[in-house]
């Protein structure tokens, strides 16, 4: 009842802050905002400032390769509308760079966020480069993240979580893909998210570090999807000790029984941990789950607080 209680309270006031600010730069590819391009408002941004920028994105589709980099701290991005304000951008794993090499994974990133303290809400994140492997729409490189009411689109790797020590929370989100499509080391909450699944694969491949408690909590989320029956995994482990759980979620019959993959490794069975909290739906039959997994206790589950998941700090609006 209070972790209920307190995500009420902590959704009213993301509602009540977001309509009620005054941005600082407006950015618009008509040309009637301060900036064209997104990018030239992150620039514009004073490095190392301590009180909140706030860069109000007007609708469009903004092709760009983005960074915010590690001195652009407290930066906030407000669209004017989630489903047609889109940053987006379309390498890939395989494609080449300017020295003929493959970009990599990390290199694919359409947007790079570094800047401690970054917000968005009422965007959409997207890699458009479709189904050719592993293409991230953003690489969320920064501690103190929040993402409230944005789309994270693409197929493989769509969200990269990066950073052993990062904590990100993700209030009333919607992300996508196929394989491994939410991966990386953060420590990372997943509130009222709906987690979208297409043709097959695995929603999370955590690399949580051995000495960090908590990697990923989807937190009354709702799974969705395209994908056939029993062809997805709620998660794999892309490093020994990944950490993941499902705390009062809906799974649907795209689920495979067993719930969970070790990724080709037995070894992996005895230090990742994975599980679920009063799953529903037809994905949920615990009896089915691998043996390694765990259903948590009522005592066990009380431990899933956001104060103590990331360690003292409790995500609010700003």
């Amino acid at each position: 009842m209070r972790n209920y209680l307190f995500f009420i309270l902590l959704s009213f006031c993301f509602v009540a802050n977001a309509s009620d600010v005054k941005p600082d730069f407006i950015v618009a590819t008509d040309g009637t905002g301060n900036f064209k391009t997104v990018q030239e408002a992150i620039n514009a941004v004073p490095d190392f400032r301590n009180k909140i920028t706030i860069i109000f994105i007007k609708k469009g589709i903004y092709k760009e390769k983005l960074v915010l980099a590690g001195s652009k701290k407290n930066v906030k991005f407000i669209g004017e509308s989630l489903k047609e304000t889109i940053l987006t951008y379309d390498d890939y794993n395989q494609k080449k760079n300017i020295f003929g090499e493959e970009k990599g994974t990390s290199g694919s990133s359409s947007f790079y966020i570094y800047g401690e303290g970054f917000s968005a809400e009422n965007l959409t994140f997207e890699n458009s480069s479709g189904p050719v492997g592993q293409a991230v729409a953003v690489w969320a490189g920064g501690d103190k993240l929040i993402f409230n009411n944005c789309r994270f689109l693409g197929f493989q790797d769509t969200l990269y979580t990066y950073g052993a020590n990062n904590r990100q929370y993700y209030y009333n989100c919607y992300i996508e893909g196929t394989v491994d499509f939410i991966f990386g080391a953060s420590t990372a909450w997943f509130q009222n998210c709906t987690i979208f699944c297409k043709k097959s694969g695995y929603i999370t491949a955590a690399s949580t570090a051995d000495t960090t408690k908590f990697g990923y909590v989807f937190n009354n989320c709702k799974i969705l999807g395209s994908a056939p029956a029993n062809s997805f995994y709620l998660g794999r482990p892309w490093r020994p000790f990944a950490k993941v759980a499902y705390l009062n979620c809906e799974l649907p019959e795209l689920i495979n029984p067993l719930g969970w993959n070790n990724w080709g490794k037995e070894s992996n069975e005895q230090t990742a941990y994975y599980a679920e909290y009063k799953s529903t739906g037809k994905g949920a039959n615990a009896s089915k789950r691998v043996v390694w997994s765990h259903q948590l206790t009522e005592n066990e589950y009380k431990a899933y607080t956001l104060e103590n998941v990331f360690q003292g700090w409790v995500p609010v609006a700003k």
